[in-house]
């Protein structure tokens, strides 16, 4: 009986660990006491494995009570046998003194009908107020503090704006009336239609494909090209200045314009995520994944073509109709 009662806890303690090393969470900032106004990060790490899907929420604004996010979050990642690892940086400040105590960062998964969250410890932050002067000011004469200088205001700002367009569209109209006074004389050149957006794209993919990068070895340069065509066809599209954004960005910015999180959705992000691991994570894919990248890439520019302009290279209108294999 005693060893049936041993075998009972010993599985239970062993069933324990397992689950506390399926999900690590960690949650701390750059150091435990500031003053006022400094700037710090707020670093999340989170190390599950691969196969794990988790929700890990995202903190805007304020990080806690007090504690003011100026940006963030900026995400990397990494694959190491066969685990995830996410860490996740936030900017932040605060203009009140005090301790703050922050509650743990969770994520969770979700099977079927259950949610299992896993948690990080507290993290503690101390905002001190900047000292003036010692507590005895009698007991040595300190120097006269130079005058303030006080921040410029946008009332003082606004004039100098206000001039710099005037002189930019002084400038702007100049160039038009010139142009048009020397077409006027050597002819009237002609107008150059832009292609639209997806013409753009289905011709960029078109010579991606046809320089067999990654077959020749060159996978981050292949997902890099790859990625620079969508990320342009997103601006050229939409407005979505995303050259310069993150994967999370880029895709929030696109839901901002109005997109639905169907199933070209599912496409772009399946694509942006898979290159993030081969240019950041250093992951090795499948020359079947190569393809199905290109694939859904294409599908992508596809499914979300303006289909009432009729673009002007009529190669590329045919090659749009399917996905090349």
């Amino acid at each position: 009986m005693k060893r049936i009662l041993f075998q009972i806890l010993f599985w239970g303690a062993s069933s324990i660990t397992a689950l506390s090393q399926e999900v690590e969470i960690k949650s701390s900032f750059d150091t435990s006491s500031i003053y006022i106004g400094d700037q710090i990060s707020y670093t999340i790490e989170i190390s599950q494995p691969a196969k794990l899907k988790l929700t890990i929420p995202l903190f805007k604004d304020t990080l806690y009570k007090n504690i003011e996010i100026i940006s963030g979050p900026v995400t990397d990642s990494s694959i190491n046998d066969g685990r995830i690892n996410i860490i996740q940086k936030y900017r932040i400040t605060s203009f009140d003194s005090g301790r703050y105590q922050l509650p743990p960062v969770y994520a969770e998964s979700k099977e079927g009908s259950s949610i299992k969250r896993y948690y990080s410890e507290y993290s503690l932050l101390e905002v001190k107020r900047v000292p003036i002067a010692p507590a005895d000011t009698t007991a040595q004469i300190f120097d006269i503090i130079k005058p303030y200088r006080a921040p410029v205001t946008l009332g003082e700002i606004l004039p100098w704006v206000l001039l710099g367009i005037l002189l930019a569209a002084l400038i702007w109209l100049s160039v038009r009336y010139f142009r048009r006074y020397r077409n006027k004389k050597e002819g009237i050149e002609p107008l150059i239609t832009e292609d639209p957006a997806h013409v753009i794209a289905f011709r960029d993919l078109t010579i991606l494909r046809e320089e067999q990068l990654w077959q020749k070895g060159e996978i981050k340069y292949y997902y890099t090209r790859l990625t620079e065509i969508l990320r342009q066809y997103l601006e050229n599209r939409y407005g979505v200045y995303s050259l310069e954004m993150t994967t999370s960005e880029t895709l929030d910015a696109l839901v901002r314009t109005g997109f639905k999180k169907e199933n070209s959705y599912q496409l772009l992000k399946g694509v942006l995520t898979g290159a993030d691991l081969v240019k950041f994570a250093k992951y090795n894919p499948e020359p079947s994944e190569n393809d199905i990248h290109f694939q859904s890439s294409w599908e992508f520019v596809e499914a979300t073509k303006m289909v009432d302009i009729q673009p002007s290279d009529p190669i590329i209108a045919e090659a749009g109709k399917e996905v090349p294999l």
